[in-house]
């Protein structure tokens, strides 16, 4: 079973095709899609898409580059929306949150601080629901390490994830799965590649972060990411490691309903 376990199908990105993305998608073989929010408007939509296609999944969180526009009761909001969403089969955790130290303007100063306090509540409110979180993981790994050592969590996904070996391992360590998507396509993105190849298999899943980090493969001038590219991005990974396709898309199918354990529920 294929599972795109990252991608955000409420974009504006997909407002003219969105059913034919979707239906492309299954004819790949992709079973689920976990669509993550990025703030308290997007709550609902992502809801209602998850519930509007089979095998739709979504998570609810503040990302760490939308934070700038987002109050502190948002959080209540967050709190309150996860609480009634958790008899939602179809709720798989806090997502997408986390710290992005790339962006210039957001990596330093009060912009920094208020990522780290929305990162902070939020890991709070993961850790008070029992539920796992789907990270936002840019130049800040340390940091994020520090943050989750202070919380007991059941664990998620490294989103991207895009550092060491041994920051790798210690998100391992703490029940954290590193998603393995578009960036590993480019033979120049090295150390991506390493992880990929050096890694435990029982460390990875898939994802597209549909429509953003398109694969090597899409040229100019459409560059937009879909989630059936999953298909293809399992095969470089397939190719990089050197082992058979079939028990690639079989073990981060089987990663990914460990680390969100609630996308076993439909």
């Amino acid at each position: 079973m294929l599972i795109d376990t990252h991608c955000h199908l409420d974009a504006a990105e997909f407002n003219q095709d969105r059913e034919a993305v979707i239906a492309e998608a299954q004819e790949a073989g992709v079973r689920k899609i976990v669509i993550p929010a990025v703030e308290r408007s997007n709550f609902s939509a992502v809801r209602e898409l998850a519930h509007g296609i089979e095998g739709g999944f979504y998570a609810l969180g503040i990302h760490p580059m939308y934070v700038h526009r987002a109050h502190a009761e948002d959080l209540a909001v967050l709190e309150q929306k996860i609480a009634d969403a958790m008899p939602d089969p179809r709720f798989v955790g806090v997502g997408e949150i986390g710290l992005d130290f790339f962006v210039k303007e957001i990596a330093s100063g009060q912009a920094r601080e208020q990522q780290e306090y929305f990162y902070a509540a939020q890991l709070s409110i993961a850790q008070q629901f029992g539920l796992p979180v789907i990270l936002h993981v840019r130049k800040s790994q340390d940091t994020l390490l520090k943050y989750l050592r202070r919380v007991k969590l059941s664990g998620g996904i490294a989103h991207a994830f895009n550092g060491s070996f041994q920051q790798a391992q210690a998100f391992i360590k703490l029940g954290f799965v590193l998603g393995m998507g578009g960036a590993m396509t480019y033979t120049r993105s090295l150390q991506i590649r390493r992880l990929a190849t050096e890694l435990d298999l029982a460390s990875l899943v898939l994802e597209t972060d549909s429509p953003d980090i398109p694969p090597a493969w899409l040229m100019e001038p459409d560059r937009r990411n879909i989630p059936a590219q999953v298909y293809r991005i399992a095969q470089v990974l397939a190719e990089l490691r050197q082992e058979q396709l079939e028990h690639i898309i079989q073990q981060t199918s089987e990663n990914a309903h460990r680390v969100l354990p609630r996308l076993k529920m439909s």
